[in-house]
């Protein structure tokens, strides 16, 4: 049986740091988290700003958050600190840079071209944050607009927002944008976070939040609380059944074309070649998993 040898990087769960917390920023280098987003935008007040930049860019350039990727947060496009935040952050080399409030093809060949002039690794990735109506209509052209350009990032709050939605169970006032959104990531090939859930005292809701964005078709989740890993590290893997399920497609598949027969039964069900494909990404995702955990 042969799967796909696995480049894929897992991103189930993707935790906000308060970039001007230290504590928070060394409890971080402990947490099962695949991947981190060191925050200058929300979770730093004005004041705090330049302080902060210094702490977290050093803090990402320190290697010493073993496998987690490690993203920065830099401010929003409009504000005085984002030029100085993305210069150096640049120089830090993060595995990304996450920049807020993404509306358009030609603000990514912007930051394009400042992490170039800045001398940003090769490594170092944008993270496009979708925020707005405007986003949700162009996130295509947002998405495809640089290779540099690897993941898009819900931006939940903000939209509700901006659409004057109201926040309820199912999400429904959000879902169109959601979609929109999704079939951009798919349509271009990018990875694709869903946004943040508010309430982390509402196990039972996020769990469902979690399984939802699973479903849709979402890489994993952004999060706000470390007691929110594990739940969504587990929703967003591949289970056991789906694991051994997997397996056997794989497997009569490959012993069908040995034998040169056109039609593949698993479990009575035909077995097509999206079948496969689904599959081998199955196993791939599992088996990047289990190097991670290794």
């Amino acid at each position: 049986m042969t799967t796909q040898n696995s480049t894929l990087r897992p991103r189930r769960s993707v935790l906000y740091m308060p970039g001007a917390n230290e504590r928070a920023l060394e409890k971080a280098k402990t947490l099962p988290a695949d991947a981190l987003i060191l925050d200058l935008e929300d979770a730093v007040a004005p004041d705090a700003k330049e302080e902060a930049r210094e702490r977290v860019c050093a803090a990402a350039a320190s290697g010493e958050y073993g496998s987690r990727e490690v993203t920065i947060r830099v401010n929003g496009l409009d504000t005085e600190w984002h030029e100085a935040d993305l210069r150096q952050a640049a120089k830090a080399g993060p595995h990304g840079i996450v920049v807020p409030k993404i509306n358009s093809a030609a603000e990514v060949h912007n930051i394009e071209r400042a992490l170039e002039l800045h001398g940003a690794p090769e490594h170092t990735a944008i993270w496009a944050m979708l925020e707005t109506p405007v986003a949700m209509m162009h996130a295509e052209e947002i998405a495809a607009a640089s290779r540099r350009l690897t993941v898009l990032v819900m931006g939940t709050n903000d939209l509700a927002k901006e659409l004057h939605a109201e926040f309820v169970p199912g999400r429904t006032p959000l879902l169109g944008g959601l979609s929109l959104a999704l079939l951009a990531a798919r349509a271009t090939g990018k990875v694709i976070l869903d946004g943040v859930y508010n309430d982390v005292k509402d196990a039972e809701g996020f769990a469902e939040e979690c399984r939802q964005g699973r479903q849709m078709g979402f890489d994993g989740k952004t999060l706000i609380h470390p007691s929110q890993i594990e739940p969504c590290n587990q929703a967003f893997a591949p289970s056991a059944d789906e694991v051994e399920h997997a397996r056997k497609v794989i497997d009569a598949f490959e012993a069908a074309q040995a034998e040169g027969k056109g039609v593949v039964t698993v479990d009575g069900r035909m077995i097509e070649n999206l079948h496969v494909d689904n599959a081998r990404r199955i196993l791939a995702l599992h088996e990047a998993i289990s190097e991670r955990a290794d």
